[in-house]
């Protein structure tokens, strides 16, 4: 009797252990399981994109993207992107999004990332001006000129330094072709900046009549300080101390001498006799 007991309560906890493992078993299926999401397609880009590049299907592909998290301005096909030129520099697999694109009119190349009303303008540089290379397109700089004071004689002339731009976007850096003194082609590196019309003219006086200097600066500064000039005497003065000043002199006029008047002399007739007498002459 006791063993039919043992039997039982064996078979029970066998069928409770069974129950319990399969229940375990599904759920744990049930927390790993990956539920399918709502997914849509967004362009992106295979490779570096420079500066005016023309979009195509060497360049751009789609990938899967969440769908319910979607991205302002973002693409959802290949063909919305086609034909387009990006205005910004894009990374490789970064997505390819409206506010980085030049209208489909606009064309490709760098007239593409010039905004309407702007306008863009090339100054020659070296390698002191370009900041050691380190301007490069997407970077902002200030642009400083150097010239002479006007009026000023050339035996005595002022020069001065001032800030003639700031928080200047540069478009593009790269090189052009001159001829030197000798009919030689030779290369010239350039950088090419975003500019209104009147700031154009502006680069353009300062560029041919005085000498322009490139400040490096943060892209997320936009202060314009507009800096005070600097002439060239405070940079090469000599250095001497300026003379103390000196207190206000009176001007003492020197009185003239009195000169007392001569007394004058009159001559006195008495009957036959004469007689001089003088008097004061007051």
């Amino acid at each position: 009797m006791n063993k039919n007991r043992v039997l039982v309560g064996l078979f029970l906890a066998v069928v409770v252990a069974i129950l319990l493992s399969a229940y375990v078993y599904r759920a744990f299926q049930q927390a790993t399981a990956v539920r399918p999401s709502n997914t849509q397609r967004v362009v992106v880009a295979t490779t570096p994109l420079p500066l005016g590049t023309r979009l195509d299907s060497s360049n751009i592909k789609t990938i899967a993207w969440p769908g319910d998290s979607p991205v302002p301005g973002m693409l959802t096909s290949v063909e919305a992107a086609q034909s387009r030129a990006v205005i910004t520099t894009i990374a490789a697999n970064e997505m390819i999004l409206e506010s980085k694109l030049a209208p489909k009119e606009a064309g490709a190349g760098l007239p593409a990332a010039i905004p309407e009303g702007m306008r863009a303008i090339s100054v020659a540089v070296n390698e002191v001006i370009g900041v050691a290379g380190f301007v490069t397109p997407g970077t902002s700089v200030d642009v400083l000129v150097t010239g002479q004071i006007p009026g000023a004689t050339q035996s005595g002339a002022q020069y001065v330094t001032r800030t003639i731009l700031e928080n200047v976007r540069v478009l593009a850096a790269g090189q052009k072709i001159e001829q030197d003194k000798d009919g030689k082609p030779a290369s010239v590196p350039v950088v090419t900046l975003l500019v209104t019309p009147k700031d154009a003219g502006t680069l353009a006086m300062a560029s041919t009549q005085g000498k322009i200097q490139l400040a490096l600066r943060n892209t997320i500064d936009g202060q314009t300080p507009d800096p005070v000039p600097v002439l060239q005497a405070s940079v090469f003065g000599s250095g001497a101390p300026a003379p103390a000043p000196q207190p206000p002199s009176h001007h003492i006029v020197a009185q003239k001498p009195v000169v007392a008047p001569l007394p004058y002399t009159v001559e006195i007739i008495v009957g036959g006799k004469r007689e001089d007498k003088s008097f004061p002459n007051e």
